[in-house]
């Protein structure tokens, strides 16, 4: 048997201090997303069918295919950081960002709220419809032949070169500011739950599960956690696919460096290089564990939302969105995780939490899944 992709870690708890931390301390984003006409609280669901089939007490969904109508949770943090940008330079005319899909979408969104244009670059595996969704919000895109890092990199010389403003959830050295907001803008969806499971003095559930990508929204996650619960927050695990764990990575070697898999995988969000600087200043004092699954995990989960036993209600996660239940699903059936299960203390009483951050954001790929059933 193969030994399981995943790394236990012994956070200290800390929050790094610097421009990221002040930001999100300071940072109001409900409030102003409460302003935008399309705003309204993405549902929570509850199944206690599929809780009962995996043994523990609960598991809650907080569903984000309904954010501001573009099927992803990635508007919270375009719309907020676009904002504060403009604040700033409202003499802005063009905002450029690099994607795999949503995030560059929510940009364009963003941007056209504000009478402006975008420009988005894609990396060469990005499917048609996912360009299709950008372009529908105003964008003008450009697929790049390299990866996630490289297309970014392109976006940020694309930017100096013409003027654009960047609009990248990917911290970097002398570029922190942005993504700060951006991570300040994810922070709404975990507000919302604190008239639910983020009550205090302490949270509802035990143990969050967070798809990753870059990082950033898995920090803001942790950094809302710790903030708000301190050393009484619920455990933070990280899930990213197998062939693209630069998080996984980071945590084996000790800092921050790019993944060694060959990024082939259906998890087209979660599809990045190497994490973000501030996200992994954050998550690696925060996070319980990271661990990598496969592609089939993902499928699993997607149709175990998709299939509902008893009571429980229908969700249409794709194949990132899916992510965090995807690992919870690897954990709790795959012999290779028995040692972090252990040590993660899952059991009939845990409540569990995950986030399913997008719909059938490629609607062919997303059929094909549900079929297989």
């Amino acid at each position: 048997m193969k030994k399981a992709p995943y790394y236990i870690n012994k956070p200290d708890n800390t929050l790094p201090e610097g421009v990221t931390n002040s930001i999100l301390k300071s940072s109001d984003p409900l409030a102003y997303h409460q302003s935008l006409k399309k705003y309204t609280v993405t549902p929570l669901v509850e199944l206690n069918e599929l809780a009962k089939s995996y043994g523990v007490k609960n598991i809650f969904v907080k569903d984000e295919s309904y954010r501001f109508g573009l099927n992803a949770f990635k508007g919270l943090g375009a719309s907020f950081a676009i904002s504060k940008i403009l604040e700033k330079d409202p003499d802005i005319e063009t905002f450029c960002s690099a994607t795999d899909g949503n995030h560059g979408r929510a940009v364009a969104w963003s941007a056209k709220l504000f009478g402006k244009e975008s420009r988005i670059f894609v990396p060469k595996n990005t499917t048609r419809a996912r360009i299709q969704a950008i372009e529908n919000e105003g964008a003008v895109v450009e697929k790049v032949d390299s990866d996630y890092d490289e297309t970014s990199e392109f976006a940020k010389e694309m930017s100096i070169k013409n003027g654009w403003q960047l609009v990248q959830d990917t911290a970097s050295e002398n570029y922190e500011e942005v993504p700060a907001y951006i991570m300040a803008g994810y922070l709404t969806h975990f507000k919302e739950l604190e008239v639910s499971l983020h009550k205090l003095p302490e949270p509802k559930v035990d143990i969050v599960f967070l798809q990753a990508g870059v990082g950033s929204w898995p920090a803001a996650a942790a950094w809302y956690y710790l903030n708000r619960y301190g050393v009484n927050r619920p455990k933070i695990i990280l899930v990213e696919p197998i062939e693209a764990a630069g998080i996984l990575a980071s945590f084996k070697k000790g800092e921050r460096t790019k993944p060694y898999g060959n990024f082939q995988t259906i998890m087209a969000g979660l599809n990045c290089g190497i994490p973000s600087l501030t996200a992994w200043d954050i998550l690696k004092n925060s996070a319980d564990a990271a661990m990598a699954i496969e592609d089939t995990f993902t499928e699993q989960a997607i149709r175990e939302l998709y299939y509902p036993t008893g009571d429980d209600k229908r969700i249409i996660s794709g194949e990132s969105g899916a992510g965090g239940l995807a690992g919870f699903i690897a954990l709790m059936t795959d012999p290779r995780f028995r040692n972090l299960k252990e040590a993660l203390n899952i059991k009939s009483e845990s409540r569990v939490l995950f986030y399913s951050t997008e719909g059938d954001t490629d609607p062919e790929n997303f059929k094909n899944i549900i079929r297989k059933k």
